[in-house]
């Protein structure tokens, strides 16, 4: 079918120019002085006569291209070609009202040349535009749907009423397991949004060949799989993706962004790319930080020194948190426990570390 409709364009196309061009072309010429030779219903007989023979050496190429556009049409996801056409139409609307005054213009290069290139330039930022930053039109659209439909409910135009932002997770504090205790606990309040980005890297490192990256990914995999099934939270899967973003981090940023959301992390790191860049971010670590029972300078503590650290006669000990604690001159201790006097804390995102020393080091002063 698609090959008859190309056979029948090249007909009318050849129909169309015989029937304006061959007669003048004739009497150009002047093979005869016969006046029905330069008829232009011979003419357009002959003109698509030419174009249907030479169809059948092009049409197959015509095909082929058409077929593989129309491929590559059915593959896009109709949110992309939606907002893809929009910009288009747009870009091609605001080229006609510039090309409108180029036209009056004398100069056959200003009047018909500039016009037709302000056309494509116009139409193809105008579809790259629509398409690229399709997530941001979406997510503009239903945010002013969401809240058309909350002043209907509350029936108060004027007034708005505070929503907890969306929580986003990044991929560290998944695989950290802690954020499903936390949600448990009803402590985070609002959406948790899960992107899809984050659950391709997930799987990514699920599929990891190395045994550690392998269990990490499926301990993070069980987590959500519990968060979403088990826990009394909201859960959303982000679907959209940031194509021109490479990294993972920068497009948690970016959505953060977009949705006015809240990163939650223990990556140090990209707490620190947050705070430059004006996205509130939620630290795990921070959190474990602040509950942990405090240690003051002065306080006395049991502890076992349990190996060397890195300066010479340290030796390192741990709470039952996990905290480190380095003990200054605590080498000869190693394998013993002591009571030791808290000199020092030292508390960043990164965690939390002690410094102490022996007392018995202490009495001998």
């Amino acid at each position: 079918m698609l090959k008859k409709i190309v056979h029948l364009f090249f007909i009318v196309t050849g129909g169309t120019i015989g029937y304006l061009y061959i007669p003048d072309l004739v009497e150009l010429l002047d093979f005869t002085k016969a006046n029905w030779v330069a008829s232009p219903y011979l003419g357009m007989i002959v003109g698509a006569l030419i174009l249907f023979l030479f169809s059948y050496l092009v049409a197959g190429y015509i095909v082929d291209f058409l077929r593989w556009v129309e491929e590559a049409l059915i593959k896009i996801p109709v949110g992309d070609l939606l907002f893809g056409s929009f910009g288009l139409i747009g870009g091609l609307v605001i080229a006609f009202l510039i090309n409108i005054p180029l036209t009056d213009i004398n100069i056959d290069l200003v009047s018909q040349l500039l016009p037709l290139f302000i056309t494509v330039l116009l139409g193809y930022f105008g579809f790259q535009i629509g398409f690229r930053r399709r997530d941001e039109l979406m997510n503009l659209f239903n945010f002013n749907r969401k809240d058309r439909d909350k002043k209907r409910q509350t029936g108060n135009d004027g007034a708005e009423q505070n929503q907890p932002k969306p929580k986003i997770l990044d991929t560290s504090v998944i695989i950290d397991g802690r954020i499903a205790d936390i949600c448990q606990t009803s402590f985070l309040e609002g959406t948790i949004v899960i992107p899809q980005f984050v659950l391709g890297e997930l799987q990514h490192i699920a599929d990891s060949s190395d045994a550690l990256k392998r269990n990490r990914g499926r301990r993070g995999l069980d987590v959500l799989n519990r968060i979403q099934k088990e826990l009394p939270v909201n859960v959303e899967i982000y679907e959209g993706d940031f194509e021109e973003i490479q990294e993972v981090d920068s497009k948690l940023i970016k959505l953060a962004k977009v949705i006015n959301g809240i990163v939650v992390t223990n990556d140090f790191n990209l707490n620190k790319v947050c705070d430059l860049q004006s996205v509130h971010v939620l630290n795990i670590n921070d959190l474990a930080n602040a509950v942990k029972p405090v240690v003051l300078p002065g306080e006395e503590l049991m502890v076992q020194v349990i190996k060397d650290g890195k300066e010479q006669n340290q030796g390192i000990a741990y709470l039952d948190d996990g905290t480190m604690i380095v003990v200054e001159d605590g080498r000869d201790y190693i394998g013993k426990t002591i009571e030791v006097l808290i000199t020092s804390v030292l508390q960043t995102s990164a965690g939390r570390m002690i410094f102490a020393k022996p007392k018995l080091l202490e009495k001998a002063l």
